[in-house]
């Protein structure tokens, strides 16, 4: 007769998994291209040109560069909510920004 070792009856899940991660992870991408398009629409506004929209699109796409230097992803699976709170605090800054430069 041989002996089989148990196995457990779940397999532990590892970190950065599961529904929250995947929240957390969606709302990133929602909140990194709104924000880019904000940018854009800040400098359209600040310019009153197209040149304008382009160096907000500069500004936007060195903002995800230096997110990806922080995170080590664009999208990282085990992001903290911290870092989502902030980019959300980011976000409406900007929206701020844009409504006191077109009043």
């Amino acid at each position: 007769m041989t002996l089989n070792p148990m196995q457990p009856a779940h397999p532990a899940k590892p970190a950065g998994s599961g529904a929250g991660a995947d929240i957390k992870t969606f709302a990133t991408a929602v909140l990194l291209t709104f924000g880019t398009g904000v940018l854009m629409m800040d400098g359209w506004a600040l310019l009153e040109s197209g040149f304008g929209a382009f160096l907000g699109l500069i500004a936007g796409g060195f903002g995800i560069f230096w997110w990806k230097s922080i995170h080590g992803k664009v999208f990282p699976r085990g992001l903290s909510t911290k870092s989502v709170v902030i980019l959300t605090v980011i976000n409406v800054v900007l929206v701020l920004l844009l409504l006191l430069q077109v009043s």
